[in-house]
């Protein structure tokens, strides 16, 4: 018996949920009082059907595609540009999470008299924002992975110190999201892969970073047991539905489970994107079991909770290390850095600008810049 998947959610935001979903998009646009919004997308998805259909539906909705796999300032200073000029309203961010976090971006700096980096998530930084200037979101995700449809920030890459910038502020969370399955339906198995095991290390940073927060936990395990039980199935038969659908939501719930905080996984993943232009997610996946190790003395019960729920045989850390290098050989994903045509060359850099990325705070062991470094280099294999 096939299960419902479709439903209207109001948490963390408002998303409508379902397979066809995005035929309500003009009358979701006339909701949020957006009557000439911007689309916003990448360039490799501006000429497919689905955002040509869009583009169709929503009656003087202008398109803006100049977003880089790993984005940087210009392309949100693009996009402002392109807002202003058209004056448009509201702004439609429309793909994986580069798009997402770029048209999130030029929502809150369209509204702005500092530059971008003035908001970045560094102390009190996002008191700076002009509330009443931020333009409203409405999300449409394309991928199942990030989960920057229920984010309150954008990772946005200083392409001059080649660091990866989070630029934060409650009012990114986009007002509305339509999470249609069928729209990832097109995405090609590498992609599905590497942002799936994304979303899975969302979830399990998440449970692993250091606080008390039982709702982002509870929301991590489900996740992860989504993501193990479906990302398999959509791997292997991109049309299954049902596997799509569980993905989107697992990628918002890691996202939203994420609140707690991430840790060295992300850290190095931000630093090497940053450096080297490397797809975040694919980043994340590879990484994940090196920095499983260096956090091994203090993450041996979050393991434990995680392989329960997976239903290992005899659930410890060990057992769920062996899995997720199973489960990342299976879904074809590379064992080492060196397999990205990354080397040792910047060693060092990697390791300070991971040592400083916000995400490291969530690490549930102090590591610092050498610490990574050395994680780096195992990862080279």
């Amino acid at each position: 018996m096939h299960k419902v998947i479709s439903g209207h959610w109001n948490y963390p935001t408002n998303m409508i949920f379902g397979p066809g979903t995005i035929a309500q998009l003009p009358e979701l646009c006339a909701r949020q009082k957006m009557l000439c919004p911007l689309l916003v997308t990448d360039a490799g998805l501006k000429d497919m059907a689905m955002i040509v259909a869009a583009l169709g539906a929503v009656k003087d909705c202008g398109l803006f595609s100049d977003v880089k796999g790993n984005p940087v300032l210009e392309n949100v200073d693009a996009g402002v540009r392109a807002f202003k000029d058209g004056q448009h309203d509201g702004v439609i961010a429309f793909g994986g999470g580069s798009a997402l976090d770029v048209g999130k971006a030029i929502a809150l700096m369209v509204g702005q008299s500092r530059p971008l980096w003035d908001f970045e998530d560094v102390g009190d930084n996002w008191t700076r924002v002009n509330v009443e200037g931020v333009a409203p979101v409405i999300a449409v995700p394309t991928t199942a992975g990030t989960g920057s449809e229920v984010g309150r920030a954008s990772v946005i890459t200083n392409d001059e110190t080649h660091e990866k910038k989070i630029i934060f502020h409650p009012t990114m969370m986009p007002g509305l999201v339509i999470s249609d399955p069928e729209l990832t339906v097109g995405l090609p198995p590498h992609i599905t892969a590497a942002t799936g095991v994304d979303a899975f290390v969302h979830g399990f940073e998440a449970l692993c970073a250091p606080g008390y927060h039982p709702m982002a936990d509870g929301i991590a395990l489900e996740a992860m047991w989504l993501i193990a039980t479906a990302l398999p199935r959509a791997y292997a038969d991109g049309t299954d539905i049902e596997a799509r659908a569980d993905m989107l939501v697992a990628a918002s719930m890691g996202a939203t489970a994420f609140q707690k905080g991430l840790g060295g996984v992300h850290a190095l993943a931000h630093s090497i994107g940053g450096l080297f232009d490397v797809h975040h997610g694919l980043a994340n996946a590879v990484l994940l079991p090196y920095v499983m190790e260096a956090n091994r003395d203090v993450i041996g019960e979050a393991c434990e909770r995680v392989a329960r729920v997976l239903a290992l045989t005899n659930p410890t850390y060990e057992s769920l290390y062996a899995w997720v290098l199973s489960f990342r050989k299976a879904l074809g994903i590379p064992h080492t850095l060196r397999e990205l045509s990354l080397n040792d060359k910047k060693a060092k850099i990697v390791g300070e600008h991971a040592a400083h990325d916000p995400s490291a705070g969530g690490n549930p062991l102090p590591l610092g810049a050498s610490d990574y470094e050395v994680i780096y280099r195992k990862a080279l294999g």
